[in-house]
């Protein structure tokens, strides 16, 4: 299993949410919570269930209305990478 990108991470989101949405991701706003990056829930409930086909890490919906920012996402997701190679 590969590690999650920033560069990964946007190319989902724009699948996901379109491309308006994620021209504001980069590695500036990894800290910026996703509402204030004009991201809704829907978006991240889509962008979870891209990864976990892309990536095979599941991401449960409990977990993914916790998600603030694109770095817990990363951290999330690359921690899970960590445990299951």
């Amino acid at each position: 299993m590969s590690k999650l990108t920033i560069d990964d991470l946007r190319r989902i989101l724009v699948d996901c949410a379109g491309e308006d949405e994620a021209a504001e991701l980069g590695a500036d706003a990894l800290d910026t919570e996703f509402d204030d990056l004009g991201y809704d829930s829907l978006a991240l409930m889509e962008t979870a269930a891209r990864i976990h086909q892309e990536l095979g890490v599941l991401i449960p919906d409990e977990q993914v209305a916790e998600l603030r920012t694109p770095r817990q996402v990363l951290d999330l997701v690359n921690g899970a990478a960590v445990e299951t190679a």
